[in-house]
């Protein structure tokens, strides 16, 4: 369902309550609540737990902020209409917390082009949300390398990276990328980070076992 007035359950406000806590943990399950208040009127209950969700970070914290947002989204079964229109007019802030719940919301690839998006930005918050569970799973190989290389690029730790050293896992076109970025680093003068040296580490093949097959 993709109306942004679905119902929210006790159950949510109570996670939602959980995330935070004091006045801030009081006003998120308020807002979780709140988030289908407009019964069946659609279009009231979508601007209601919209407003909600930009106010989040002013009203519970930066801290708590994505916690209530992911929530929030969860809770509204924000489809990828609501979510393209969230991340298009939302601050980084809200981008990041629409990118977090992705895999919670959209199962089919979807939503890439928000991940796309946020792994042009140099943004390193939204870089690190964009390589999560969500890129892991939709992400083709050459754009998953990219991501990758992203993260090593701006800085972001590649401990971010969703599934790294499954999909690394004897990936030589990758293996080449990293090699190629720390032999130019070299040459210049410039130290190899070590989450390069680490992410090289993860291309290689498990180790064969005496039977032929891999540990």
């Amino acid at each position: 369902m993709d109306a942004g007035a679905a119902s929210v359950s006790g159950t949510a406000a109570a996670s939602v309550s959980g995330a935070v806590s004091g006045a801030g943990a009081a006003w998120g399950a308020g807002a979780a609540g709140a988030a289908g208040a407009g019964g069946s009127v659609a279009a009231r209950g979508a601007a209601r737990w919209e407003a909600l969700f930009a106010q989040a970070g002013r009203r519970c914290g930066h801290a708590h902020a994505d916690a209530v947002r992911v929530l929030l989204l969860r809770a509204a079964h924000a489809g990828p209409v609501t979510l393209n229109r969230l991340y298009g007019q939302g601050t980084a802030a809200e981008r990041r917390a629409v990118l977090l719940a992705l895999p919670a919301l959209v199962p089919g690839p979807a939503a890439l082009p928000l991940v796309r998006d946020a792994l042009r930005t140099n943004d390193t918050r939204l870089v690190a949300a964009a390589v999560g569970p969500y890129a892991a799973v939709h992400l083709d190989a050459h754009e998953w390398r990219h991501a990758v290389l992203k993260c090593l690029f701006t800085g972001v730790p590649v401990t971010a990276v969703a599934a790294l050293a499954q999909r690394a896992r004897g990936d030589t076109e990758l293996a080449r990328m990293l090699d190629d970025q720390a032999r130019e680093r070299t040459a210049a003068g410039r130290p190899v980070p070590d989450d390069l040296r680490y992410t090289l580490t993860l291309t290689a093949p498990r180790a064969a076992t005496a039977t032929g097959e891999e540990s």
